[in-house]
């Protein structure tokens, strides 16, 4: 069967007409059995939906432009408006249609949309929405994380090319991208948040080299990054040079947001069981009064991220950004999830304590506590707990700036 093609919808759509449209293409597009299963909820989904079925089929949806409804046709959306947006969500969201490529969506496309050109924008965000051209982030560094402008990869202009060395650590899916967002020094002489230049890597490019870290759980979401002398055109800068803490602002409130929880997808795989899950076990077992009370204050936690969540997406679907008020979500979600998964492991008894050696380690892990192992790095990726709420002291509440006695000093002559 053919794919069906784009939506014939656009903001000069009334909400009726965006129903039935939407309507329309689920019918033709998702599959029968995924249809089925969504009256029974996610679980039900994932039971009959493989990740590698769901790639196969995801270019239909990437084509329909309902993965970025909101963007502009040209960058692969519908160019609906905030609340029409919102409406082709809700007729969508039973059928739990996670978008792939989100560290592209969120991270990456905020910052083209804030500080890019219009040649930027037509040649990366399309592929992206598509999942032809996957990303990553490469921020962090070995000596540079809670402290991120203390970076030390350098970029030398040559020509119309940039030439790349350093280290990166902690990239989220290097290993599965062909493209990253990167931070690089292009001038030490200057304070440290002003001499560092934001650019597009093609990871494909000779001198990049990317090594997988297994985590606690067995798995691999981690990398660390080395390039050496590697050529950028300077077509694939975003913002002036120099500029890139500023360029960089866009990626760090989107990544906030979408660890929160508060993005349109990606986090499935940082999570583990969702608190409607465990209640949802309860129910077939019994449990103690006390385990009943977590279950009740987890719940009412759950719902406090959920509201918090929705009013950022709100000011996002109003042409705001997500700014400080996603590190309040930030904060919220890395500590709630951490308590959920443990809770998990509590219901789950005896059974969280051993697996079938017959099996790896990975493999034979339950799924609540492969959960809770990799719910252990949520209060540290995508910007740490202590940091983010340092954003919250001084971008919401109003509070003094931690002391920095080398506020204003060079790079160079900061120590590190």
């Amino acid at each position: 069967m053919d794919r069906p093609s784009r939506l014939a919808i656009g903001p000069n759509s009334n909400d009726a007409e965006i129903v039935a449209a939407v309507d329309a293409w689920i019918e033709v597009a998702v599959p029968e059995p995924w249809r089925v299963a969504s009256l029974k909820g996610r679980q039900a989904i994932r039971a009959v939906r493989s990740r590698a079925a769901y790639r196969a089929w995801y270019p239909a949806f990437a084509a329909s432009g309902l993965v970025v409804a909101s963007w502009p046709v040209n960058y692969g959306g519908l160019n609906l408006e905030p609340h029409q947006a919102r409406l082709a969500e809700q007729r969508l969201a039973p059928f739990n249609l996670g978008r792939l490529n989100p560290l592209g969506l969120h991270n990456m496309a905020p910052a083209l949309f804030a500080h890019g050109t219009e040649d930027q924008r037509l040649r990366f965000l399309p592929p992206m929405v598509a999942n032809t051209e996957r990303w990553c982030q490469m921020f962090s560094e070995p000596g540079a994380g809670s402290d991120l402008a203390a970076l030390a990869m350098r970029a030398q202009c040559d020509g119309d090319e940039w030439v790349l060395s350093g280290q990166k650590v902690w990239s989220t899916w290097a290993h599965e991208s062909e493209f990253a967002i990167c931070l690089a020094r292009t001038d030490p002489a200057v304070p440290k948040r002003k001499g560092i230049t934001y650019f597009l890597v093609d990871l494909r490019s000779p001198g990049v080299e990317v090594r997988e870290l297994r985590h606690l759980g067995g798995s691999v979401d981690f990398n660390e990054v080395w390039l050496d002398e590697v050529r950028v055109p300077d077509f694939q800068r975003v913002g002036a040079e120099g500029d890139g803490w500023r360029v960089a602002a866009s990626t760090l409130a989107g990544e906030r947001q979408m660890v929160a929880g508060s993005g349109s997808g990606g986090v499935d795989r940082i999570g583990g069981s969702g608190i409607s899950r465990l209640i949802d076990k309860a129910k077939e077992c019994t449990v103690d009064p006390i385990t009943r009370d977590r279950l009740a204050r987890l719940y009412a936690e759950e719902r406090i991220r959920a509201w918090t969540n929705q009013r950022v997406r709100a000011t996002v679907s109003a042409g705001g950004t997500p700014g400080a008020a996603a590190s309040v979500g930030k904060v919220h979600q890395g500590a709630l999830n951490q308590q959920i998964q443990l809770l998990a492991c509590d219901m789950l008894g005896p059974a969280a304590q051993a697996f079938d050696a017959a099996h790896s380690y990975h493999d034979a892990l339950p799924y609540e506590v492969s959960g809770m192992l990799r719910s252990r790095a949520n209060t540290i990726e995508g910007g740490t707990t202590e940091v983010n709420k340092n954003v919250i002291g001084e971008k919401v509440l109003g509070l003094p700036r931690e002391p920095d006695p080398y506020h204003g000093a060079s790079w160079e002559d900061t120590p590190r």
